[in-house]
């Protein structure tokens, strides 16, 4: 089960709609289309549309599994005493003293643009739990930082 925010469920809504009724009509069109150009043992369009094909079939699996396992989270009944999904985190780096605010977020909605991180990333994951005024240790590729939690809201 995955926890999304409704922006998020609605976005993949709109982008399986999207696969469904836009792009997959395109592609069986030219698969027809290349089909009537006779042999298609050496027909490279229709090969390639037919790897088109098979490549968007795949991803509206894929958001079909995800939208049927998603719950749409009511963050009004969240509090923020703890790091933890849909949290805005404000955070300082003890080494250099640089001030960070991140939103976390699932996978699906991350984007560092944004300041949203997904909760499977490092830094979130050595976030989770925490309260204000706590130093985590966070492992990151890099090593370990330390980063102190100034302050945790919903949104």
């Amino acid at each position: 089960m995955e926890y999304l925010s409704q922006e998020c469920y609605d976005a993949l809504v709109a982008e399986l709609d999207q696969m469904i009724n836009v792009e997959l009509p395109k592609i069986k069109d030219a698969i027809a289309e290349a089909r009537a150009q006779g042999d298609l043992s050496e027909n490279f369009e229709y090969h390639a549309a037919k790897r088109e094909q098979g490549k968007l079939l795949g991803r509206i699996r894929f958001k079909q599994r995800v939208l049927q396992f998603a719950r749409v989270m009511d963050t009004s009944h969240l509090n923020g005493d703890t790091v933890g999904l849909f949290r805005k985190v404000e955070m300082t780096n003890m080494a250099n003293n640089m001030k960070m605010t991140y939103t976390i977020v699932n996978p699906h909605e991350a984007n560092l643009k944004e300041g949203k991180i997904s909760i499977k990333s490092p830094i979130a994951e050595g976030l989770l739990g925490k309260k204000v005024g706590d130093i985590a240790d966070v492992q990151v590729p890099a090593g370990t930082v330390k980063l102190r939690i100034d302050s945790i809201t919903v949104g």
